[in-house]
């Protein structure tokens, strides 16, 4: 998906003209965070992860995205805890597939699968707004992590990180 079709999909709330374009790539949280000039932590970067289930008829198939503080790292037990399942993550392919942005600027809203699902995990709610991409990897938005639950239609709060509270 282009980032004209994000910034679309975010005109719903106001914010299309918020999202940012760099010459310089996004994609990765440290290239983000020097494009923005922030802390790397404000990132949200969105991870991907083979849902629970085999592909509909259309061929949508079941992704779980899981968006996270740039310093946090999954913690498998933690996601096997709340979703049932190991912790898979899909393949550039697959996250394109599965999301419709390509890895290095995937992000949790104007998502092409319905399938997919979103959750938050609660190393974000530290900062008062955080950086998510926005369909490309020179792309990002900043947003408040209300205004990220709701145009995300994120479905829950989530603690499947860690890292970012010291704990490795």
């Amino acid at each position: 998906m282009s980032v004209e079709a994000v910034r679309t999909y975010l005109e719903k709330w106001g914010k299309g003209g918020a999202v940012r374009e760099f010459n310089v790539s996004s994609a990765t949280v440290e290239l983000a965070a020097q494009a923005l000039g922030v802390e790397g932590k404000r990132i949200a970067k969105t991870l991907s992860f083979k849902g629970k289930g085999e592909a509909d008829a259309s061929g949508a198939f079941p992704v779980i995205l899981v968006v996270a503080a740039g310093d946090a790292k999954v913690d498998n037990t933690a996601f096997k805890d709340q979703f049932g399942f190991k912790a898979k993550m899909l393949s550039p392919d697959e996250a394109l597939a599965g999301t419709g942005h390509a890895v290095g600027g995937v992000c949790p809203f104007a998502l092409t699968n319905p399938r997919a699902e979103v959750y938050l995990d609660v190393s974000l709610k530290r900062f008062s707004s955080v950086f998510p991409a926005c369909g490309s990897g020179n792309s990002a938005v900043e947003l408040t992590c209300d205004e990220l639950f709701e145009v995300s239609g994120a479905r829950e709060w989530v603690d499947v990180c860690k890292a970012w509270r010291g704990d490795m």
